[in-house]
């Protein structure tokens, strides 16, 4: 009895390092496939990051380098004789000032018409809605071509302005203003719905309870939340204007000095080999386009820190019972 004890002790001590390397094994084999599924993983995202930004690369910031190169081959002197020659500022000019009223106007509007979509129920709601994102389904050339057919100077309506209010809509500031209003009308509204969609319902309706109108409801509850929203709309529909083509070079006329925009502009030196003007005005265009990009985040920051900085001070969100 003893000797087989002796004899099972003896075989369970031989088979204790076979099993703790055994385990040791398989703890080991978990380890390098944890490390390999890591790298695996590490790679993966390495290989997507590289494609997003070579794709980057290729379609936005190669260009924008091989344009600002192609306009300051001759100098930075030769950048400022190209803008400033009087076609330009002129074209450059234009195009500004109709961009800004046109973004004026399609703000107002596209809140506007964002709000009703969200919070009212009415017939035909879906076909407005669908009617909103028409302008960026259609060539812009055809937009062009419709304000020809309602606006032209053989038509009721642009007769009219002409012989009797003394206004030209078409080949005239008027009709390059219409035009971008078309073009760039769902940017505002399109960015503004998810923005009012994603508020909470809570906080007008206490508005509402405590006597707060309708407009101090809205200016005072909604305007301050969508503001983010609003001011990326106004910079879409802005920077959309800028390089709008299609539709101008029909409604504008394209004369110089006189109704000829900036892109129309770029375009004539173009077809004349005149690359370097041609890049001039487009690094113009460019930088205001990035002014204004940063100026909105800018505006965009300091509206979403205005609640917290409220909190801080121990100001009562709560909309006070008064009237507009």
């Amino acid at each position: 009895m003893g000797a087989q004890l002796q004899l099972t002790a003896s075989a369970k001590v031989r088979e204790a390092p076979r099993a703790v390397h055994v385990h040791g094994g398989s703890a080991r084999s978990i380890g390098i496939e944890q490390r390999l599924r890591s790298l695996a993983a590490i790679a993966s995202a390495s290989g997507l990051r590289l494609a997003a930004l070579s794709y980057l690369a290729v379609c936005v910031a190669v260009p924008l380098l091989i344009i600002h190169a192609e306009g300051l081959r001759h100098g930075l002197d030769s950048v400022v004789n190209d803008v400033t020659r009087p076609a330009a500022l002129h074209a450059i000019g234009l195009t500004v000032w109709t961009a800004a009223l046109m973004t004026v106007i399609n703000t107002v509007m596209g809140v506007l018409t964002a709000y009703v979509l969200v919070t009212y129920r009415f017939p035909g709601k879906a076909l407005l809605n669908a009617l909103v994102g028409l302008p960026l389904a259609i060539p812009t050339l055809i937009a062009g071509v419709m304000l020809v057919i309602l606006y032209g100077p053989q038509t009721a309506i642009g007769s009219f302005f002409e012989k009797q209010l003394g206004t030209r809509i078409l080949f005239a500031p008027p009709g390059i203003v219409l035009a971008l209003l078309f073009v760039s009308y769902p940017f505002v509204v399109r960015t503004v719905q998810p923005a009012l969609l994603a508020l909470d319902g809570d906080q007008s309706e206490a508005a509402y309870t405590l006597g707060a109108s309708g407009w101090y409801t809205f200016r005072r509850v909604i305007l301050p939340a969508i503001t983010p929203a609003v001011l990326t709309g106004a910079l879409l529909s802005f920077a959309r204007a800028l390089g709008e083509f299609g539709a101008v070079v029909i409604v504008a006329g394209n004369i110089p000095m006189r109704s000829q925009m900036a892109s129309v502009y770029i375009y004539a030196q173009v077809e004349a080999g005149d690359m370097q003007a041609a890049s001039g005005v487009s690094m113009v265009l460019l930088w205001i386009a990035f002014g204004l990009t940063f100026g909105a985040e800018w505006l965009a920051r300091k509206y979403s820190a205005m609640p917290v900085q409220t909190a801080q001070a121990g100001v009562s969100p709560t909309v006070a019972r008064q009237s507009p």
